[in-house]
């Protein structure tokens, strides 16, 4: 029988390091999912106490936390903000069995563990979303009054996803469950800022267009020239973060 890992979900549970590895304070944290998986995150401080503002960050669907420590480095650097990234169910430490049902659980635990456990006001949370975490930001964002949302790499629909890899023909056991952000995307109202590489290989741009198309305003949309889908933030240098400063700068205005 197909099982939705090994084709949608290719978890890695080794960690190759931590924010350590880049002089980063942290906070490892453990924290039940909705329905108490306990999963593993790293909260990153910003440097300046007096900053409210922390971004929740929901990652692609390979590899685990450690695989973006550059990336986060990086963006902490030009935005100074507080980050929580964590792992989904089977990647990393987290435990559980990973599967589309299991992530939206899962970012809902990372969503209460914020603004439970923290304390965190909704609005001053940021999600971010690569990829497969498109999806979980757009649901996430449909329901509660966040800051706003950046969209990094995102498609349209699992659906319409599995129809490009399986032509058609997909198999039974890959449709239990959906990720539908076109069909969510008009529920947003914060802010957002959608990113794209200009020749994403996993992901066409034009599903990205079709969602910016469909989305509420104040939304931008910043298109990342030379890039595929996993170097945006290396090949877009200095203006991939310029986006991303005004983007924050714009929502804490309208905030």
């Amino acid at each position: 029988m197909l099982s939705e890992k090994g084709l949608i979900f290719f978890p890695m549970r080794e960690l190759e390091g931590t924010p350590e590895n880049y002089q980063l304070n942290y906070e490892n944290v453990f924290f039940p999912a909705s329905d108490s998986t306990r999963l593993h995150g790293w909260f990153v401080p910003s440097s300046d106490p007096k900053v409210n503002t922390t971004l929740l960050w929901f990652h692609g669907n390979a590899g685990n936390i450690s695989h973006r420590l550059e990336n986060l480095a990086l963006l902490h650097r030009y935005l100074d903000i507080s980050i929580f990234i964590f792992d989904y169910r089977e990647f990393g430490l987290s435990e559980g069995q990973i599967s589309k049902a299991g992530t939206y659980l899962d970012a809902r635990g990372a969503w209460n563990y914020l603004v439970e456990d923290r304390g965190i006001e909704p609005s001053d949370i940021l999600l971010f979303g690569r990829s497969l975490g498109t999806a979980l930001t757009v649901d996430l964002a449909s329901r509660e009054p966040c800051l706003g949302g950046v969209l990094e790499a995102a498609f349209t629909s699992s659906h319409d996803m599995l129809e490009r890899y399986f032509f058609g023909a997909i198999p039974r056991e890959l449709l239990q469950s959906a990720y539908d952000n076109l069909g969510k995307i008009h529920l947003v109202r914060a802010p957002l800022l959608f990113i794209h590489g200009q020749y994403d290989e996993a992901i066409p741009v034009e599903m990205a267009q079709r969602l910016y198309q469909a989305a509420q305003s104040p939304k931008r949309f910043h298109l990342v020239m030379g890039s595929g889908h996993n170097d945006t933030y290396l090949v877009g240098g200095s203006e991939y973060f310029r986006q991303w400063q005004d983007f924050l700068e714009a929502c804490l205005q309208k905030n």
